[in-house]
């Protein structure tokens, strides 16, 4: 009576086994990005007093503080901070092509991406959004307890495509993760069903450096991770294949890049042998309505 119990704890310890250390490493990380940052407050409909400054012509004249513009000649306005939490649902993507990486000095792409969300939750929450994992989750949450919960669910989910389809509260921001080295069309319906909910966010590309630069000589065998009743392609001379996969590689990048432009969703790349630090950052911009380039 106690095998199948045994055998469920033995998994689930298995499956959580990276959990603590992709923890540490993200807030290892939030905490680098959040000391050259600034937070997400913003004026808006609140109780909170947040700052004054120079009322402007297209202010109604309700808004001025005439308390404080009578110190002075210049006429000031009062503004609150906006007190509505956003809510940010996270996809990382678990397809096998994911779980993998060209050299053991490099984290697998489904790790680093698994990072960036955790690191990039840690630094919404501390910012009092809610967070939560699309098609897996409860419901958002915040805080400590919220962080646990989002980080522990990003560290073994399967990252299912269905869950895509999850339902999810009007307006949400929304960050993917994954290689995205699915054809751009597949991505062009699932944003444009997306954007009908409607809820628009970023997506973040994790991107091996092998898959960019296709650094192999001589004689290949390569797999289809996930595929294994396709029959394994054999390239005699792989150094003479490497101009036509770089182009390949490069044209499938722009138009994903000008499909995502179109649509209105951020698209930032990360290299798995760069630090994390500069995808965080970015991520962390584009969620908060800062122009990248």
């Amino acid at each position: 009576m106690l095998t199948a119990p045994l055998h469920q704890r033995q998994e689930a310890e298995s499956l959580a086994a990276g959990y603590p250390a992709l923890l540490a490493e993200a807030e290892r990380v939030a905490a680098v990005v959040a000391q050259g940052v600034h937070g997400r407050r913003r004026p808006g409909q609140g109780e909170t007093f947040w700052q004054y400054r120079n009322y402007h012509s297209s202010d109604q004249a309700n808004r001025i503080d005439w308390r404080r513009s009578a110190r002075g000649d210049t006429l000031y306005v009062r503004d609150n901070e906006w007190e509505v939490a956003n809510t940010i649902f996270f996809w990382r993507d678990g397809t096998d092509g994911m779980d993998w990486t060209s050299s053991s000095k490099f984290p697998t792409k489904k790790n680093r991406a698994s990072v960036l969300c955790m690191a990039l939750a840690s630094l919404l929450m501390r910012a009092g959004e809610r967070c939560a994992v699309i098609g897996e989750s409860d419901h958002p949450r915040s805080g400590r307890a919220g962080l646990e919960e989002v980080s522990l669910r990003l560290a073994i989910s399967d990252g299912l495509t269905h869950n895509l389809d999850s339902d999810i509260p009007a307006h949400t921001r929304l960050v993917l993760a994954s290689d995205f080295l699915e054809s751009p069309d597949v991505w062009q319906g699932r944003l444009a069903g997306f954007s009908a909910r409607p809820a628009k966010g970023v997506l973040l590309r994790i991107i091996d450096p092998a898959e960019k630069q296709f650094p192999y000589k001589g004689r290949m065998q390569l797999h289809f991770p996930g595929l294994s009743s396709l029959p394994e392609l054999v390239i005699g001379r792989a150094e003479k294949a490497r101009e036509d996969y770089r182009k390949c590689f490069k044209a499938h990048g722009t138009v994903l890049s000008d499909m995502t432009r179109r649509l209105g969703w951020p698209l930032i790349t990360h290299i798995t042998d760069q630090p994390p630090n500069i995808a965080l950052t970015l991520l962390f911009m584009a969620l908060s309505g800062e122009q990248i380039l």
